[in-house]
């Protein structure tokens, strides 16, 4: 059967800059919504020549927007394969050039000089190509091994790019909230200095400009919880970045006297006495806010905080069970080496089976 094509070009002043490419097509076609997502699902569209799978791309100034079909043939959408579950990652937003997720703590962002495969840009690479929705994921930025939250990635090397150069421009809103050890007596503050690498590739600062690089990092003070009566507490903070240099936030805390709880990196000798469990930082990346690289239009998402770190700061407030722990944990009681509630009934039971084993064997007699 013959094809049949039709083009359009989005001009200047066309409504549907920004508007999805399934609007596009049924502007040139007209028919169901199904048959739309059919043509796309049948290869039949194509964008500035590559063909786009993607019904919700957005659509903007100049792009050449074209359908092969044939005529009188109903396209229907092909049955989507079952998603697989995203193990280490959940997708908060995703279209045709970029992806924001939200990453575990456990999990590499990207391989290490060792070649390390289970990275969170592998795990994503392969949803975006099993989904059929890009070429695959470009790293724009990083978060730590033991740091969880949000990630932007670009689907191409060209969006990535983009997006990396409003970093370097310090534009994106970094906002992340942290537990440190011991208490900031500033309500806010920041910290400027130039961060170098030692032979261990741990960071530290220096006065040298010629041998760091700036780091500028901006904090408020949101909570003060008391361990013990002698302890010095932790503080909750709220940290905004300006610079998003490696280990950055790490560092800076650390060399204050206050590093983040679960650092083994950064003066652990600072907060292993305060009975932080968990094998992860107490640092999660929980707002992100950048520009669209084709639209420009403004993106922002939050991410609440983790529920290690709410558990922490309720087991502090509230002198509970420990956190992480359960009901295997020992209560205050028995802490303070009195029998806990637990271990009465235990002993009120035996002592009442105790009384009727002697009244059976008094009956006996």
């Amino acid at each position: 059967m013959a094809l049949q094509f039709r083009e359009l070009t989005i001009a200047p002043e066309s409504d549907l800059i920004n508007m999805r490419a399934d609007r596009g097509v049924q502007q040139l076609l007209g028919g169901s919504r199904s048959h739309i997502t059919g043509l796309f699902d049948h290869d039949c569209v194509t964008i500035n020549g590559q063909r786009e799978s993607n019904p919700g791309r957005s659509l903007r100034e100049g792009d050449q927007l074209a359908v092969r079909f044939e005529a009188n043939r109903r396209y229907s959408p092909k049955p989507k394969a079952a998603k697989k579950p995203h193990h280490g990652f959940s997708i908060i937003h995703e279209d045709s050039h970029l992806i924001v997720v939200e990453k575990s703590a456990e999990l590499l962002t990207v391989p290490t000089d060792a070649g390390e495969r289970n990275t969170l840009q592998q795990r994503i690479n392969e949803h975006v190509r099993h989904e059929g929705r890009g070429r695959g994921a470009f790293v724009v930025h990083r978060l730590d091994r033991g740091v969880s939250g949000l990630l932007v990635f670009g689907k191409t090397r060209e969006d990535a790019l983009q997006i990396q150069q409003q970093f370097r421009q310090r534009k994106p809103d970094r906002q992340y909230v942290a537990i440190v050890a011991g208490r900031i007596e500033e309500a806010q503050g920041s910290f400027r200095t130039y961060l170098s690498t030692a032979k261990n590739l741990n960071r530290f600062s220096t006065d040298d400009e010629d041998d760091g690089e700036l780091a500028i990092t901006h904090f408020q003070v949101t909570q003060y919880s008391q361990v013990t009566q002698r302890s010095s507490g932790v503080t909750q903070v709220h940290v905004q970045l300006e610079t998003g240099r490696r280990n950055q936030i790490r560092v800076h805390f650390a060399e204050s006297g206050h590093p983040i709880l679960g650092d083994m990196r950064y003066r652990p000798d600072l907060w292993q006495h305060l009975g932080w469990p968990f094998k992860r930082l107490a640092l999660h990346a929980a707002t992100l806010g950048f520009r669209h690289p084709i639209t420009d239009e403004s993106l922002r998402f939050e991410s609440s905080m983790p529920r290690e770190m709410s558990e922490f700061l309720r087991f502090i407030d509230n002198a509970g069970d420990s956190p992480g722990r359960g009901s295997a944990a020992r209560s205050s009681a028995d802490r303070r080496g009195q029998p806990s509630a637990e271990r009465q009934e235990r002993d009120r039971r035996g002592h009442t089976k105790g009384r009727r084993d002697q009244t059976k064997r008094r009956r006996r007699k």
